[in-house]
């Protein structure tokens, strides 16, 4: 069985948003189904926002990511839940990422080729995204630019690959049949845990 690590990029710490429900089916199909799974939620962690290009290469991680950071060490499937807000992820989750993915870590400082520096290869990852938007027009008229620069920019460049993607439309408008089906759906990707 494989260890996973789900990433709840949803910035209401309350919970009871589609991100979560659909996160929770996951995580609960997941450990039925024999995989170690772990949730994160990053909105409830204490760490600064990064302030410029040396904190990054050269700062301490914060306490509160330290056990983050074992997580993303020991999981070999990672996957990351959030909601499309003004055509990104939430500013909350960026920050986050740009903690965890820190030259030392998951970037080889001494690598040759920047292409190739990621250390955090061996691992697959999904990435589920919620909107209000119809999914087939985010995908085909936005060119799903911000998933793109997820997988492309962080996620392949740290060594994970591959990257598969949910992208769930009309969130605001599902009715409870609709988000049955979706987190069945989510049940079936975490008993597989893919």
């Amino acid at each position: 069985m494989s260890r996973i690590l789900v990433i709840q990029g949803h910035p209401d710490p309350a919970g009871g948003h589609l991100c979560h429900a659909l996160a929770e089916a996951y995580v609960d199909a997941a450990r039925a189904a024999g995989h170690q799974a772990e949730i994160v939620t990053p909105v409830k962690l204490d760490f600064p926002m990064l302030a410029n290009a040396h904190e990054w290469e050269e700062g301490e991680l914060p306490p509160a990511l330290a056990p983050v950071k074992r997580s993303i060490a020991e999981a070999r499937h990672i996957v990351i839940f959030y909601p499309l807000w003004l055509g990104d992820m939430p500013a909350s989750l960026k920050a986050f990422l740009e903690q965890v993915a820190r030259p030392g870590f998951a970037l080889d400082r001494q690598a040759r080729n920047p292409l190739h520096a990621g250390l955090l290869a061996g691992r697959s990852a999904r990435v589920v995204v919620t909107m209000g938007m119809p999914a087939l027009f985010y995908r085909w008229y936005f060119c799903a630019h911000s998933l793109k620069s997820l997988e492309r920019n962080i996620l392949n460049f740290v060594g994970i690959a591959p990257v598969r993607k949910t992208l769930v439309g009309g969130a605001g408008k599902m009715d409870a049949t609709a988000v049955a089906a979706w987190r069945q759906r989510m049940q079936v990707l975490g008993a597989k845990g893919i």
